[in-house]
């Protein structure tokens, strides 16, 4: 039997507590690489057309789950400020087609990058091996996230059972 075997098991409502602690700290740090211009609705916007590039208004508002009233006007502020490209569908003249555009690319990536330089800063604190350990749980974090969201398809309130 290995040492590992007489560890204490870390219940999942504890690492999840410690996760949301964890979450709520991201915020924080990277509340100082702010996404101005851009508010959190807007982020989401960006995020989810970056994702699902040339979706249609009701398939950001459902990915949202917002009204179009709504959406519409979080798309009007993005094609303003040049982050968002409305293009009418060859399909069907009467639908339109978000895409986001360059300029919009170009300030995810420089957000992140302002995110890894801040995150980069708390995690040369962590000893090596915790690195390590912590890379290795947020890997099968994101993997199993991955699952529930895309492959299970479920959506916040419409989980089975």
């Amino acid at each position: 039997m290995t040492v590992a075997a007489f560890r204490p098991r870390r219940k999942p409502g504890e690492i999840a507590r410690v996760t949301a602690t964890a979450g709520e700290l991201l915020e924080v740090l990277w509340g100082r690489a702010s996404t101005a211009p851009a508010s959190a609705s807007q982020m989401r916007v960006l995020l989810t057309l970056e994702h699902q590039d040339g979706i249609n208004l009701r398939t950001l508002c459902d990915a949202l789950a917002s009204t179009p009233p709504a959406t519409s006007r979080l798309c009007d502020r993005l094609v303003a400020a040049g982050f968002v490209e409305r293009v009418i569908s060859q399909a069907d003249r009467r639908e339109v087609r978000l895409h986001l555009s360059n300029r919009g690319r170009t300030f995810l990536d420089e957000l992140r990058a302002r995110r890894e330089h801040e995150l980069q800063a708390v995690l040369q604190l962590m000893p090596v091996g915790k690195r390590a350990a912590l890379l290795e749980g947020l890997e099968a974090f994101c993997d199993a996230a991955a699952l529930q969201i895309h492959v299970n398809g479920e959506q916040p309130g419409n989980r089975t059972a």
